[in-house]
């Protein structure tokens, strides 16, 4: 994205209004605190949504030939100014108005910026008021009235989150890409952490919005005596990594409580030095807001082996449910399923089904019996892709895809399966060597693989 465009910003805009009924700034990332990603304002509707017209263009300068040109951020308005950041995760102030810069914070001072950035938060007591925004290891504070970085938080103005994870941080790499939450005069930070063997463990850490200073954090992979400690190897605490929060949280101000969707272990895609459940990864754990006390948690894939991520922040909503009205939190997955849960207790709404699933024989690896399925709501994307769902727009097209594809059974050995997988991408590199392209693999059970071949 080259520069940001006045129509992706249109529901910030009409919420700068003084005469709605229902007024809104949009000063949470995802729009509030339950994350819900909606507005209640109603100016701009589907019978006039084909008038708008571009009010204004702001430019970052920052497009270039590479792949630092990408805008992720959901920005917010806040304090009369709309917050955005940029592809080389630049904070600037935006009149709302006009699109008139007003300010910029540049946290890597001109050298080359790494990471990706999707928002920032905002935090104010009615007199004192603070933005915070990640940018590579390092958690800001920020006047939002100037863009200078408040002095008397952390360590002149900034966090290194990879402080108080227990490792040397010199050896870890911690960033965050979605901004933390608010609640009273608490920030509630997640992070992105590498998903190799020397990854760092994702802790969830509360900072006083004032000094910086850790207010409580909360075990990801549970410390020796904890709750959950044995689903973990003995010594994994030691030196797992993962379990961490990159995709964002939702908070129900009213009881308190933040709920936290959680990654995968590190290694993503072999677990045999972490046998067992491995809670709480895969997880959507609710904790206390004020003091990170654990109060219900429910694992959505066990013992992951796929990079199964919970991908989104998960959003709060109520429903009616045999003929009450439950306050729920409903969670979504990489797998397009839809988890939901009793807000205050955890207790699911509708069953949810542990099927079996195939074993391993990758030497050391010990696959977990069964996985979780939701038995409603229905999944939202495809489940499965089989020969029969091939395209068949034209002859043609239908008999290229053939052409690209091969089936192969589920009944075969892992190991066997991941040589067939290595001898196809080589055969595809030799055959097509100055091409790139994505090679589907279908399996007799309906799941399909989706192979590069260069």
């Amino acid at each position: 994205m080259k520069y940001l465009l006045i129509a992706s910003l249109i529901v910030f805009l009409c919420a700068c209004g003084e005469n709605h009924k229902n007024e809104g700034t949009w000063s949470v990332y995802h729009g509030d605190a339950a994350s819900t990603a909606f507005s209640s304002l109603d100016q701009i509707t589907r019978g006039n949504v084909h008038d708008l017209e571009v009010a204004w263009t702001y430019h970052t300068g920052e497009a270039d030939s590479g792949n630092r040109s990408t805008i992720e951020c959901n920005p917010i308005i806040a304090n009369g100014m709309l917050y955005v950041t940029s592809p080389q995760l630049k904070l600037i102030a935006l009149d709302p108005g006009s699109g008139k810069e007003l300010w910029k914070f540049d946290p890597f001072e001109n050298t080359q910026a790494y990471g990706v950035n999707r928002g920032v938060a905002y935090w104010t007591d009615g007199v004192d008021k603070r933005l915070f925004i990640s940018a590579g290891s390092f958690l800001y504070a920020v006047n939002p009235d100037n863009g200078k970085v408040v002095e008397s938080f952390g360590g002149s103005g900034k966090i290194d989150l990879r402080q108080g994870l227990g490792r040397d941080p010199e050896n870890l790499a911690v960033e965050s890409s979605s901004p933390g939450i608010v609640f009273k005069d608490i920030l509630i930070q997640g992070s992105a952490v590498g998903e190799g063997y020397d990854g760092a463990p994702g802790f969830i850490r509360a900072y006083d919005v004032r000094t910086g200073k850790t207010v409580w954090t909360f075990h990801t992979i549970p410390q020796p005596g904890e709750p959950g400690w044995y689903t973990w190897p003995k010594n994994a605490y030691k030196e797992v990594g993962g379990v961490n929060c990159w995709g964002g949280m939702a908070i129900d101000i009213k009881r308190g409580i933040v709920y936290i969707p959680t990654g995968s272990a590190a290694f993503d895609f072999y677990g045999g030095n972490r046998k067992g459940k491995n809670l709480y990864a895969n997880c959507l754990v609710a904790v206390e807001a004020a003091t990170g006390k654990l109060k219900w948690h429910y694992q959505l894939v066990h013992h992951d082996l796929w990079d199964y991520d919970l991908p989104a922040p998960p959003n709060l909503l109520t429903v009616t449910h045999g003929g009450k009205r439950i306050d729920a939190v409903a969670q979504v997955t990489k797998m397009g399923m839809v988890f939901l849960f009793n807000r205050e207790t955890g207790e699911p709404l509708f069953p949810i089904e542990e099927r079996p699933v195939p074993k391993s024989d990758l030497l050391g690896e010990e696959v977990w019996g069964t996985q979780p399925f939701p038995v409603k709501p229905p999944p939202f994307s495809r489940q499965k892709f089989t020969e029969e769902d091939i395209t068949d727009i034209s002859p043609e097209a239908r008999q290229y895809v053939l052409e690209q594809t091969f089936v192969i059974p589920m009944s075969l050995p892992l190991t066997f399966l991941v040589h067939l997988i290595r001898l196809f991408m080589m055969r595809q590199k030799l055959s097509q060597p100055m091409q790139s392209s994505l090679q589907p693999v279908l399996l007799q059970n309906g799941w399909v693989l989706i192979l590069s071949s260069g």
